[in-house]
């Protein structure tokens, strides 16, 4: 039969006797376990022990890094970081599945959520703010899978994107104009590619006499504005009560007067809700929308309209009424997030809303699409 290692064995026996990791409750554990250590041993367990039982033990540092935004876990050998330039393996190892499965327990707990075998995934926020998303094994392969978004700890600047090469001089501008003309618009890209870090500096721009309303899933926008106030949704508890979803936020935010509405991420049936306050005088409304390229938003919010109720005639009559504008990101291969394309929102002869490109960025720069004109008409 395979020795237990003494780690194992140690905790084991705190457990037992609900005591701290100590260099004393180790040192008297080792002897209980009959087995001889010196002091260096005995603080290097004290530490290994303390970092399970706080913070994100192993992952602290990583989610220290500066420009994190991901750290991926893939079972107990591939831990992974995103600075903005793409995954990067860190030399981060657990000891085995094991030690995995106790700190996903433990961060769900954190956030008092429940994850085990009867509950094997959990999506949640941790205090500071880190999106917590993780599998347990053996739904997970290679083993539990923990991913973690980590919020920006500030703000950028459009001048900063710039600066960064995710704009030009260009689209800065228009961008700006954007923010002025108080239109509706969508960010859009797909996962990471950048759209809070915009959809942030954008509302920067946006007159300090005006009132910020933001309702997300979890809290990741945070604008340099001085009036902001914000609503975030809560999961059920495991009882199963305590749901409040975005759909709700957004009726509760039509009743706050604000001069902008905010959804942070429109992804389920709050789509009804957000086009018809479009549509019903609140200018200036914007969002985030995942969404391959430009020409996939109107069949996005047809797919989420009609989920939640909508003929899919009203959906595309709502969207023609309330939304005027999109921005798209990529990442590229350079790791790079950009604004790839804006487009204008065009309702055809039958009735339906296509997207039309009026400015793309490509290789050899800045190049205007068919929806230009469009798109100075509605900047004015």
């Amino acid at each position: 039969m395979t020795e237990v290692p003494i780690l194992e064995r140690v905790r084991r026996r705190l457990a037992a006797g609900t005591a701290e990791a100590t260099p004393a409750s180790v040192a008297a554990a080792l002897r209980a376990e009959h087995h001889v250590a010196g002091s260096g041993t005995v603080l290097a367990l004290v530490d290994q022990l303390r970092s399970e039982t706080r913070g994100a033990g192993l992952l602290d540092p990583l989610l220290a890094t500066p420009g994190v935004t991901d750290v991926l876990v893939n079972g107990p050998d591939g831990v992974y970081l995103d600075r903005g330039r793409g995954l990067e393996r860190s030399s981060v190892r657990f000891a085995d599945e094991d030690a995995v499965r106790r700190l996903a327990q433990r961060l769900a707990a954190q956030a008092g959520r429940r994850l085990d075998d009867a509950s094997p995934w959990v999506d949640a926020r941790l205090a500071d703010g880190t999106r917590l998303h993780a599998v347990l094994a053996p739904l997970a392969r290679p083993g539990t899978l923990i991913s973690m978004r980590v919020p920006a700890r500030r703000s950028f600047s459009l001048a900063e994107l710039r600066a960064a090469g995710s704009l030009t001089d260009e689209t800065a501008d228009i961008l700006r104009r954007v923010v002025a003309s108080r239109v509706a618009f969508v960010v859009t890209g797909g996962t990471g590619s950048g759209k809070t870090t915009l959809l942030s500096a954008l509302l920067a721009e946006v007159h300090p006499d005006e009132r910020l309303v933001v309702v997300e899933d979890a809290t990741e926008l945070r604008p340099d504005h001085s009036h902001v106030v914000g609503l975030e949704a809560r999961p059920a508890n495991v009882e199963g009560a305590g749901l409040v979803t975005v759909r709700d936020l957004v009726r509760q935010a039509l009743r706050m007067r604000p001069d902008r509405l905010v959804v942070g991420e429109v992804r389920g049936a709050e789509v009804v809700d957000l086009l018809a306050a479009l549509n019903t005088g609140h200018e200036g409304g914007c969002g985030t929308l995942h969404a391959n390229s430009t020409i996939d938003v109107p069949a996005r919010f047809e797919a989420l309209g009609v989920a939640a109720g909508l003929p899919r005639e009203a959906v595309h009559s709502q969207l023609a009424a309330s939304l005027e504008l999109v921005v798209h990101l990529a990442r590229g291969p350079d790791g790079i997030r950009r604004v790839q394309q804006i487009a204008v929102l065009e309702r055809e002869h039958d009735g339906l809303v296509r997207c039309v490109p009026a400015v793309s960025v490509g290789p050899d720069g800045v190049e205007e699409g068919p929806g230009a004109a469009r798109l100075e008409q509605v900047l004015g």
